[in-house]
């Protein structure tokens, strides 16, 4: 089956119920006061890491995942129940991206840790949250807010302690398979890993740690070429990098530096800070008698002699305790960054909030005494306080008037008798 590591989806929050508007009707009570319940919450669309699925598969069969809606208000002041939380698992290391922003909404780098990503509407206030000494029989009552809805590229991102980058051919399916019990195909040809491999192996010092064969790196794969931004990805999330060199030079160039120097730049162009991690030089394939020729080269050796070097056999299995206690010690001393800020969430149940939105208040006229009023803050309203009594059309006219609605169509000249169309209500301007 093949590996899938991304997919496209929407996730919907529950709408809030709407809240009711009832009054007492009991015998020999005169006059009952207002008893309509409030409308239920709607549901939230959480995410939770599974260290039991390997791929998005799953996700790839829906387009659409929704909670439950709220249950509307009742009579007797019964609260309408709330919707039903939707609980999407996936594997740990995916990472959620806003589709239309960009943004990165939820990095789930932890098992078992529950992340609310879109949230339920409220519901609404029925009629007994209105009463009060001026009004002891109010008709008011609110709808359900809308619950939050996404647009989702999820991206599953290999989690490994360290990750085998390198030309095609330079020998990290062979190293890997040296060094643990993994089984990568390995072929005299390039591109052999088409998908990450991984593989748990232990140093002379008893540490473990997880190591990712990742698809071979040409030139231009920061721009999407060959597997390009496909491998680039697995990458974010390894602490160390190995740059597996085939020190023979017998794919790509024979100038190793250049090959070396092939990779470096596509780290550099998909993220700094992705090429500023640790990172140990193996010289591979040193059972070879051109890797023994450019061993002897001092324009290679004066190249490489600040960094961590290895030389080493994958095929003849030398010098790999040498790398393996490299790494153990490199990771010990290094502390993970990812490649976009954290964000400061509480303990428990894990919320991702979102700055609130300047108020957005849309006026055009139309002429001949049309006006047209829209806006995202202007929709919140509409959409909480129907026309469905009067008491919420003198409610509505008030948000409006707070919101100064009011006055910004003055200053623009509005008229009496104008009429004014918000979203599916028109209203005529008596001033």
């Amino acid at each position: 089956m093949k590996f899938i590591d991304t997919a496209n989806f929407q996730i919907r929050a529950g709408k809030g119920g709407n809240g009711a508007v009832s009054f007492r009707h009991e015998l020999y009570v005169a006059n009952g006061g207002p008893n309509g319940g409030d409308g239920g919450d709607g549901g939230d669309v959480i995410f939770v890491g599974d260290e039991g699925k390997h791929s998005l598969l799953d996700l790839k069969l829906n387009k659409l995942y929704q909670a439950r809606d709220g249950e509307k208000g009742d009579i007797k002041n019964m609260h309408g129940a709330n919707g039903e939380d939707l609980v999407i698992r996936v594997p740990v290391g995916t990472v959620l991206i806003d589709h239309k922003t960009g943004r990165v909404l939820a990095d789930i780098n932890q098992p078992n840790q529950p992340l609310i990503i879109a949230h339920g509407g409220k519901g609404g206030k029925g009629n007994a949250r209105f009463a009060n000494s001026r009004n002891k029989a109010p008709t008011i009552f609110e709808a359900g807010m809308m619950g939050e809805s996404f647009e989702i590229r999820a991206e599953l991102k290999v989690l490994a302690d360290v990750g085998f980058i390198g030309l095609p051919n330079a020998g990290k399916s062979t190293l890997l398979r040296a060094i643990s019990n993994s089984k990568p195909e390995i072929a005299d040809y390039p591109f052999t890993t088409l998908n990450p491999q991984l593989g748990v192996t232990r140093a002379l010092d008893g540490s473990t740690f997880v190591v990712a064969d990742l698809p071979g790196l040409i030139q231009g794969a920061s721009l999407g070429k060959g597997l390009g931004h496909e491998f680039l990805r697995h990458i974010e999330r390894c602490k160390v990098i190995c740059h597996v060199l085939d020190f023979s030079g017998n794919y790509g160039s024979e100038d190793v530096v250049n090959n070396y120097k092939i990779i470096r730049q596509e780290l550099i162009q998909y993220n700094s800070q992705l090429a500023a991690r640790p990172e140990i030089v193996v010289f591979n394939k040193m059972d070879l008698d051109e890797a023994q020729l450019n061993l002897m080269d001092e324009t290679i050796l004066e190249f490489f002699k600040d960094k961590k070097v290895v030389e080493i056999s994958g095929m003849k299995k030398t010098n790999l305790d040498q790398l393996l206690s490299l790494i153990a010690m490199t990771l010990k001393t290094t502390t993970f960054s990812g490649l976009w800020p954290d964000q400061n969430l509480n303990q428990g149940l894990k919320v991702y909030k979102f700055s609130e939105e300047e108020s957005e208040i849309i006026i055009q006229n139309k002429g001949n005494g049309q006006w047209e009023i829209s806006g995202k803050t202007i929709y919140n309203i509409y959409q909480r306080t129907p026309l469905a009594t009067r008491d919420n059309l003198l409610l509505f006219n008030e948000k409006l008037k707070k919101l100064g609605l009011y006055d910004q169509l003055r200053a623009k000249g509005i008229q009496s008798g104008d009429v004014v169309k918000i979203f599916d209500y028109e209203l005529e301007w008596i001033d």
